[in-house]
């Protein structure tokens, strides 16, 4: 099942609204990723772990 990663879900001064979505290692690549470039939290295994666990399920269109 494919996952999401939802900006909107976690408020921020930037009001970011990128979604994520894909395999789950993926998202949770890619969020880590975007969570450091542009919120300024450090990539890291924490972080990558804290995101795994804010992931949800797509759900279908």
């Amino acid at each position: 099942m494919r996952k999401v990663a939802d900006c909107r879900d976690y408020p921020s001064e930037s009001n970011c609204s990128l979604t994520i979505s894909g395999e789950e290692e993926e998202v949770v690549r890619a969020a880590a990723e975007h969570a450091a470039s542009v919120h300024g939290h450090t990539d890291s295994p924490e972080l990558r772990q804290e995101v795994r666990k804010m992931l949800k399920d797509e759900v279908a269109a």
